[in-house]
């Protein structure tokens, strides 16, 4: 796997875009952001009910975001209540916390959700890691994805966090094939965010190992696959910068709907 610069924005040059060379020959487009901590702060945002994140970023004045952590999409029901409700459909899978309180989301089955991985925000200092290296009620920010894509400047391999083994909360084995994704890196005090292409003739998009060999290219020390597919989100100056696209490679102008966000916003 080879990356290729091919853009760099001169109206932003923290934002860039490459061509990433995979093995079979094939390729795909990395849009990539970096922001440096001692001039942006991380939030976690809960958009209202499912938003587009292009359309919430332009409703709230915000420049810069990524996509954020996964969500339910169809009827399932709470403890003690009838199946048909759909009452949890668009609610946040995996632990959420803002200013330190807990938002209503689903989390995950056990014995998952102690060890799939986090980005935990407060003020300035931003970490990624599995959940339970963390403090049990953080201060700041909270929101849980994964898998851990990259942990001490090494790509993480195996799935020790479940993903293929407690799959039944997904339409899908999100580890599985190559799909557009999105993912966050951290290395000292700068944040890398990051939204591949895919889904189409040219763009083969990556698969999870893929994934984590470029965020470890890029300088990640660690890094955590986002929600992706049909949801990747990168927005920059306002703009989202990916191109969405559907399972079967319908384009969705302007991005799908999603639950939550990841805000650069400046200090």
């Amino acid at each position: 796997m080879r990356l290729r610069e091919s853009v760099r924005d001169p109206r932003s040059p923290s934002t860039r875009t490459l061509r990433v060379l995979l093995a079979d020959g094939r390729g795909t487009t990395v849009h990539v952001a970096e922001h440096d901590l001692r001039d942006v702060r991380l939030h976690v945002r809960r958009l209202p009910g499912l938003t587009p994140l292009e359309a919430w970023c332009r409703t709230h004045d915000v420049a810069e975001a990524l996509v954020g952590g996964f969500y339910l999409r169809g009827s399932f029901p709470e403890e003690g209540r009838a199946a048909a409700t759909g009452v949890l459909d668009g609610l946040p899978l995996g632990e959420l916390r803002i200013d330190g309180a807990p938002v209503r989301s689903v989390p995950f089955l056990d014995p998952w959700g102690a060890r799939r991985a986090c980005v935990h925000a407060d003020g300035g200092a931003v970490r990624i890691g599995r959940r339970h290296d963390l403090p049990d009620a953080p201060a700041g920010d909270l929101l849980q994805a994964g898998p851990l894509l990259v942990r001490d400047g090494v790509p993480v391999s195996g799935d020790d966090e479940g993903f293929s083994a407690g799959s039944s909360q997904f339409d899908s084995d999100i580890t599985a094939g190559r799909h557009p994704r999105a993912a966050l890196g951290v290395d000292g005090d700068r944040l890398i965010a990051v939204a591949c292409d895919g889904r189409d003739d040219d763009e083969a998009g990556l698969d999870v190992g893929e994934l984590a060999r470029v965020m470890a290219e890029l300088g990640a020390r660690e890094a955590l696959n986002l929600d992706g597919g049909g949801s990747t989100a990168l927005v920059v100056g306002g703009r989202l910068r990916n191109v969405a696209r559907e399972a079967h490679g319908v384009p969705l102008p302007g991005g799908r709907a999603i639950a939550t966000a990841l805000e650069f916003r400046p200090a």
